[in-house]
């Protein structure tokens, strides 16, 4: 499932009114990952905050995610990673790529 650069392009202008959703201190725990598949199956579109003065850990992770939950990465910048994974089923009201369209 790769994105095409307009995919890209307008994931990243809905991405940046969003506010992160899940914030990652000190790795990944059951918890942790239960709330990112819990906010990608609502919302597909979610921003995480990944808190690590190592850049190559900080990747890491992120791929780590991604690859776990068959997302797509749309954009990583300082602390702050923006994915992707479609819905089976999107709520239009959770649903932050349908929201947008209305």
């Amino acid at each position: 499932m790769s994105l095409n650069n307009k995919q890209l392009k307008n994931f990243r202008s809905i991405g940046h009114n969003l506010s992160p959703i899940v914030i990652i201190a000190k790795g990944l725990n059951a918890n942790i990952n239960s709330e990112i598949d819990r906010a990608l199956n609502d919302h597909e579109l979610i921003k995480l905050k990944v808190h690590s003065n190592d850049r190559d850990a900080k990747k890491a992770l992120v791929g780590k995610i991604c690859k776990e939950r068959n997302a797509e990465l749309v954009q990583l910048i300082g602390h702050v990673a923006l994915i992707y994974k479609a819905a089976k089923k999107p709520n239009p009201k959770l649903s932050n790529i349908l929201r947008h369209k209305q």
